[in-house]
């Protein structure tokens, strides 16, 4: 029974409950103090990495959603942070939760720092007691190897006095020994539940924790329509720098502190998958992120987990349709508004401040450009939400006007997508940023006919054929056609691809977009030669022949 759940991931047997979706499944909520393998238990029961799991305390912070089954049951795994006591000391609270008041806080003022750290612990213990909400079955987890703790005892109590309609479960982790999980499991019984030993690293003792789950679970009997939600649900990634407002949007577009907002940067550790219905009903699975920040200054830190995040962060947008760039108002504010804004810095503190002020914004800055050219190479859909946009002081009606043309200019990667201003923590205008995303989804989910195309094309040559080479000879394009959706992708069929120039290619491009849309999206333009076509194709027909011709009177065909 051990082993056999080693399997079940790889199995065929959900085929039918993946209809299911997310939201229609009962919830499995796994609490307990930090450190002692909530995520490992996680991603053990959900087959998979999808937690961060290191061997340091305070690594998850928010909820994390995963889906499961054993037998004939279908169910969603939610991992959740480490409970602390409200005993500790603020400066066991930042040890315990792995918090510095110092990397990438810059410009926050220390009494800010320190009431964000204050806070943390009842941000993160708010989000488990959502699991525990939710969930019809809890697995409360404890370390059988560091034994029985006043933690463990605080939070059996509080699952006892309020939760006591819930069916609640006692796992000891770490077990990995059968002989010595018996006296590892006998102390916990003081906590007045039944102890169970399980290894979340080793899989041992976890089939009889799923036969626990599962008894606790109702069995979902009305599958009718389902398959109506079972349409393709896109995937939304916000990602961007460190505190740039990622989690304040998805919270504002869910209505609910789905996600732990702090100026704590690198609050958020794992991709936080959520879903979501937009005003007109069309599903979107958000998928909130870890602030990007350089291989540099995360190497100077020394941190395993927050290299781990931005790993998960890029993972994220390879798994996305849409992302979300998400920017800070300040950070790429136009030059108009970056002179005035320095002016008194030139008068009162010298032209040394005013050069380091341009650096920094130029740092944050090269972070945005290289997270836009991976979404670019990875061909996603993407929108820029410019967001704190309340920051930016004295707006008129050509203060937008003058923004995006500077965003553009250093974005240039993105130039395709489009721009929405919001100010997430006050909730103005972060609808807007499902509907774009909508918009742009779309837009890389279309196809052109081939006689639409070709009209598109031959407008564009009109305008501007291919130039000549040197040697005389110019390009001729044939016909084209759309190959691939998501991204959009094209077929040039030319006389030869030599001949057409990276800039005519890019005005072909353009031409593209401006005649057939394609807003939000990057599209892929290949050229085919066709007289490499019919070289390639007369030779395979001459190999053919070859093998065909008659031996010693006989007809013999070669492979």
């Amino acid at each position: 029974m051990n082993f056999g759940f080693l399997l079940f991931s790889f199995s065929g047997q959900n085929t039918f409950a993946e209809l299911i979706p997310d939201h229609l499944l009962p919830r499995v909520a796994i609490v307990g103090r930090p450190n002692v393998g909530k995520s490992a238990l996680f991603n053990r029961l959900v087959g998979g990495n999808k937690a961060i799991v290191v061997d340091e305390p305070g690594v998850t912070r928010d909820r994390l959603y995963g889906r499961s089954f054993w037998g004939e049951h279908e169910f969603m795994v939610v991992d959740t942070g480490g409970v602390l006591t409200v005993s500790k000391s603020q400066v066991n609270v930042m040890e315990d939760l792995a918090i510095t008041t110092t990397i990438g806080m810059d410009g926050i003022p220390l009494a800010t720092r320190e009431a964000a750290v204050a806070r943390m612990p009842s941000m993160i213990e708010r989000q488990a007691t959502a699991a525990v909400e939710e969930s019809s079955v809890i697995i409360f987890l404890v370390d059988g190897q560091a034994g029985l703790t006043a933690a463990d005892v605080e939070i059996a109590d509080w699952l006892r006095k309020h939760y006591t309609d819930k069916f609640i479960i006692l796992a000891v982790n770490k077990c990995e020994s059968p002989r010595k999980g018996i006296m590892q499991v006998s102390e916990f019984w003081s906590l007045g539940l039944s102890p169970i030993a399980i290894s979340a690293v080793s899989g041992t003792g976890t089939g009889e924790l799923l036969d626990l789950v599962c008894s606790g679970l109702e069995k979902i009997e009305d599958v009718e329509n389902l398959n109506e939600d079972a349409n393709y649900v896109p995937a939304i990634a916000i990602v961007g720098r460190p505190n740039v407002g990622k989690s304040s949007i998805l919270n504002a577009l869910v209505g609910e502190d789905r996600t732990i907002v702090s100026p704590i940067s690198g609050t958020t550790r794992d991709a936080i998958d959520t879903e979501f219905a937009g005003p007109d009903g069309q599903k979107f699975r958000l998928i909130d992120t870890a602030g990007i920040r350089r291989r540099a200054a995360i190497a100077s830190s020394g941190s395993t987990t927050e290299a781990l995040s931005v790993n998960r962060a890029f993972r994220a947008i390879r798994r996305s349709d849409v992302v979300a760039l998400v920017i800070e108002a300040l950070a790429c504010i136009t030059e108009q508004v970056l002179h005035l804004r320095l002016f008194w810095s030139h008068h009162i503190y010298g032209v040394f401040n005013i050069w380091l002020l341009n650096l920094a914004v130029n740092a944050l800055l090269s972070r945005d450009c290289r997270i836009a050219e991976r979404i670019e190479k990875e061909g996603k859909g993407c929108l820029i939400v410019v967001n704190k946009w309340d920051t930016i002081p004295n707006k008129n009606q050509q203060t937008a006007t003058y923004y995006e043309q500077d965003v553009r200019e250093k974005l240039r990667a993105l130039d395709w997508a489009p721009i929405v201003y919001s100010t997430a923590v006050a909730g103005h205008s972060v609808d807007k940023i499902i509907v774009a995303a909508s918009t742009v989804e779309k837009e890389r989910s279309r196809r052109l006919s081939t006689a639409t195309l070709n009209q598109v094309i031959q407008e564009a040559l009109a305008f501007k054929s291919p130039p000549r080479t040197r040697g005389g000879k110019r390009g001729r394009i044939y016909y084209c056609t759309q190959a691939a959706i998501r991204p959009p992708t094209f077929v040039f069929f030319v006389n030869d691809a030599k001949l057409f120039s990276e800039t005519y290619r890019r005005y072909m491009e353009k031409q593209l977009r401006k005649d057939a849309g394609f807003s939000g999206t990057p599209i892929r333009l290949l050229w085919r030669s066709r007289r490499k076509m019919e070289k390639n194709e007369g030779r395979a027909a001459s190999k053919t022949r070859a093998n065909l011709a008659p031996r010693d009177g006989k007809l013999t065909l070669t492979t």
